[in-house]
């Protein structure tokens, strides 16, 4: 998920030189990761091929990514998550503010990158490192549910209803993508994403 990629061109802040280059790099890394996993496969891709394929040492690769398993999934979409939510209506029912939200932040990663968005899912379903990196990374995305959620409901972020309501809606964004790769990705994702929220709804937190 990226926030760059969301906001038009002539709201992005102007970017000096550094910070260019280290978006430059970092995509050159992951693009080479992509191509090289999808070519020979997860497990007989290394570092070392990687930063030779980005033109890079592998020293500066672990600079941007501290494991394999992160340059595969690290993504800038939470806090696109959460200042989409900031955005939607105060009075708006909590559910339709989130299925509006996943949707436009899953549907701009999928229609900007849908053979990456595959690539991702189906490596959490066959490698089990990716996996397991996937449900530490997106305690992240957990947090930033909470406040969400806080902030709409005027509950405190620790309050009981509030964590287990955003644990599970992370709990549905993970099975659903286990799901979508299981199945080929046959469907929709947006739509599988409403309908696991749909599952949610009876939550006591609104």
């Amino acid at each position: 998920m990226t926030a760059a990629r969301i906001t038009s061109p002539a709201e992005r802040p102007q970017l000096g030189l550094r910070e260019r280059k280290k978006i430059k790099t970092r995509a050159a890394i992951r693009e080479a990761a992509y191509r090289l996993i999808s070519e020979q496969g997860y497990d007989a891709t290394t570092i070392e091929q990687i930063a030779d394929a980005a033109e890079v040492s592998p020293s500066t690769v672990f600079r941007y990514f501290p494991t394999k398993e992160d340059i595969v999934l690290t993504d800038e979409y939470d806090p696109v998550l959460e200042q989409e939510m900031r955005a939607r209506p105060e009075d708006e029912p909590l559910f339709d503010s989130l299925r509006h939200v996943l949707r436009k932040v899953v549907g701009f990663g999928f229609e900007e990158e849908p053979a990456v968005s595959r690539l991702r899912t189906r490596l959490m379903v066959d490698v089990p490192a990716v996996r397991s990196r996937t449900t530490e990374s997106m305690q992240v995305t957990g947090r930033l549910l909470r406040r969400a959620i806080a902030r709409r409901t005027g509950r405190d972020t620790g309050d009981l209803e509030v964590r287990v309501l955003a644990t599970a809606i992370v709990g549905a964004l993970l099975e659903t993508s286990l799901y979508w790769a299981e199945h080929d990705h046959q469907d929709d994702l947006p739509d599988l994403l409403d309908r696991a929220l749909s599952t949610l709804e009876g939550s006591l937190v609104r």
